[in-house]
């Protein structure tokens, strides 16, 4: 019986993956804000981002705002490390260098930008002004590697690479970290991943998540670090295929 049952899934779905065991949710219960993203295709660059909020588990999921225009990598998306188990998934997967933004479910880190906490607006997000010397971490050799840290501050610098984050114009004049390949941090799986501007909408990104810096800002002052925010990036098939067991709008 139990072959039986399995060829008909084979048949039926074309293969035995999808008729797998559906997978769990990684959206914490505690997870009260949602950003989703959601592109045409894995290998798509463009996408848009929509914002949900619930007041728990049990409630549904409530649109917030508009959508919001988004570049992911210029080579679309490949799956990351977040709150998902990776092992469940199949590949392609981010890896360093490889222009593709990481798909999955990720928790946010803090926010940052140049300007100080008092000129960017009311927020109830964790906030690190950027100056002179900040850097994230992309040589996969290094101690620090997918770390965002005060370079002046370290006494033996290891790195070859890094995004020097103080002096990159527009691009990180605001930005929220993605919690991407943190816990534990593998290297060459991809690091300094974050939402941050564009300088316009042809831009392209080697793996980050850009969008006009207006819509960013409205994006951190919404973000409440006590609502446990989450963002999910999929493209269109992904989200329509993990929909109803991750539990997404």
């Amino acid at each position: 019986m139990k072959k039986t049952r399995i060829l008909i899934c084979i048949l039926l779905s074309g293969s035995i993956f999808m008729c797998s065991k559906p997978h769990q949710s990684p959206l914490p219960v505690s997870c009260e804000q949602l950003l989703l993203v959601v592109t045409p295709s894995l290998e798509s660059s463009n996408g848009k981002l929509l914002r949900f909020e619930r007041s728990d588990r049990q409630q549904l999921w409530k649109p917030y705002g508009d959508s919001i225009a988004v570049l992911v990598g210029k080579k679309g998306l490949a799956w990351g490390r977040g709150l998902h188990n990776l092992g469940e998934y199949t590949f392609p997967r981010k890896q360093e260098g490889d222009g593709k933004s990481p798909a999955g479910a990720f928790t946010l880190g803090t926010a940052f930008g140049y300007l100080p906490p008092g000129e960017i607006g009311e927020m109830k997000f964790p906030y690190q002004q950027l100056r002179e010397g900040w850097e994230c971490i992309d040589d996969r050799n290094s101690r620090y590697y997918n770390r965002l840290i005060q370079a002046n501050e370290v006494d033996y610098k290891d790195w070859h690479s890094s995004e020097r984050m103080y002096s990159s114009g527009i691009w990180y004049e605001l930005g929220v970290v993605v919690n991407h390949n943190t816990n534990p941090v593998l290297p060459g799986a991809g690091s300094c991943i974050f939402l941050h501007n564009w300088s316009d909408p042809a831009d392209s990104t080697t793996g980050c998540t850009a969008m006009d810096r207006s819509d960013l800002k409205q994006i951190i002052q919404w973000l409440d670090d006590a609502k446990n925010p989450v963002l999910v990036q999929l493209s269109i098939d992904l989200y329509q295929r993990y929909q109803k067991s991750w539990r997404l709008p």
